[in-house]
């Protein structure tokens, strides 16, 4: 069965650090483009970051609102994709979700991936 499952959420302070793990079963996930997504109340999902799947030279992408605090990288032995977040602000607060793209060249629109996990819920809060 292919899943997705994200985990590391939680409650901290500004400027404080999170790191979310996506943990794939019933695939190899680095074949295949992984990408972060995040939803706010009231807002519409948008990408966070991704990166693409082997053979595609790693490429990865961030949103401008997290390039510089958001590291997004693989662990290939546990099948496991992380978000490292550091510097967190109050406007980071979403459930952030990870999806596999079926192809291996990630983008950051929501409309390009195909499998997602149920989400992880981070709130940024003083």
């Amino acid at each position: 069965q292919l899943q997705l499952v994200e985990s590391g959420g939680g409650l901290v302070q500004p400027g404080g650090s999170l790191r979310l793990s996506c943990a794939a079963s019933g695939f190899t996930s680095d074949y295949y483009a992984i990408g972060w997504f995040r939803q706010a109340p009231g807002r519409e999902r948008e990408g966070v970051s991704c990166v693409s799947g082997r053979g595609s030279e790693d490429r990865i992408k961030y949103a401008d609102s997290v390039k510089g605090r958001f590291t997004v990288s693989r662990d290939t032995a546990k099948n496991t994709v992380y978000l490292q977040m550091d510097n967190l602000k109050p406007e980071d607060t979403a459930v952030y979700y990870c999806a596999v793209d079926w192809g291996r060249i990630c983008e950051l629109l929501p409309s390009e991936y195909d499998t997602w996990g149920q989400g992880t819920q981070v709130t940024v809060s003083s």
